[in-house]
């Protein structure tokens, strides 16, 4: 087993492409080297240069492997966000182009008021329709497909808090209705939690497909004010309900004994969300979680 701990500009505050007053894309870089990093992802497309020399260049100075990006396609109805499609496939040719191997792949985020709404508390009505389904996982394997015999780049599904995919039966049904030589699954420690499944049992159910993970925080406890409330997804991120690592109610000691049990040799990316003008140090909350992670023996 081999796990390399790597971040994303996302834990610098980088959380959309036009999200003002983040800091500088070189800082980041830096400072994901400096927090003890040996990774990074994209972040939103144009945050970091499109010079992929300066890229490259900058990246092999500061010792980082450059992995991935999250990316977004309406999976129900492709057209349906044609500029965000447009840029996924920008995003994804430009990943090539850099030498990466992965591709995080999403349903289109927030895009239906009803499950936007019902963040964390979905119910099997909120979902979608058989026929819907069938064009979903079909829209992800083409997509998986694409990427993989065009671009060379193996696509993970990230499952995703106010998208169409969230709940442990929905990512189920997901993994059931795609091709694991295209789509395999991308485990958000948080996500998961704040959909109602256990990070831990998911891993053992899908630990055939499982090869890219997203370590992030979930407290139970604000999770818990936030369902009783009905409070949307963004209501949640202002209460802190994404903590970080080892401050919330994840257990990651047990995800890890699941990870030796199945070998697993990959990347783990840490996320820690920072809202900006949010007072908190980016650097040294990185390097915090970065600590946490050593302690128990991870990375």
């Amino acid at each position: 087993m081999e796990i390399r701990i790597a971040t994303a500009p996302v834990s610098w505050g980088v959380i959309m492409k036009d999200t003002p007053n983040v800091p500088p894309w070189k800082q980041v870089l830096t400072q994901i080297a400096e927090a003890g990093y040996n990774g990074t992802e994209l972040g939103p497309y144009g945050f970091l240069p499109q010079d992929k020399a300066l890229l490259q260049t900058t990246l092999g100075e500061l010792g980082l492997t450059l992995l991935s990006a999250y990316v977004q396609i309406n999976l129900v109805d492709i057209g349906a966000k044609q500029d965000e499609y447009d840029e996924t496939m920008r995003t994804t040719k430009l990943l090539s182009e850099l030498g990466c191997e992965w591709v995080v792949l999403s349903d289109a985020l927030f895009f239906n008021k009803n499950r936007f709404q019902r963040a964390g508390r979905i119910r099997s009505e909120d979902g979608l329709t058989n026929e819907q389904w069938e064009t979903f996982s079909k829209n992800a394997n083409d997509y998986g497909k694409l990427a993989l015999e065009e671009y060379g780049l193996r696509t993970v599904y990230h499952p995703h808090v106010g998208a169409w995919v969230e709940a442990g039966a929905e990512v189920d049904r997901l993994m059931n209705e795609t091709d694991d030589k295209y789509v395999n699954l991308c485990l958000d420690t948080a996500h998961c939690m704040y959909g109602g499944d256990d990070p831990i049992d998911l891993a053992k159910r899908w630990r055939s497909r499982l090869t890219y993970l997203h370590l992030k925080e979930c407290d139970k406890a604000v999770l818990d004010t936030v369902r009783a409330n009905e409070w949307d997804y963004f209501k949640g991120v202002e209460m802190n309900v994404f903590p970080e690592l080892g401050k919330g109610s994840v257990n990651f000691p047990a995800l890890l004994d699941v990870l030796r049990d199945l070998d697993f040799d990959g990347w783990a990316i840490v996320e820690q969300d920072i809202l900006p003008d949010s007072g908190i140090n980016a650097l040294e909350s990185a390097k915090r979680n970065r600590a946490y992670l050593e302690s128990i023996g991870m990375g």
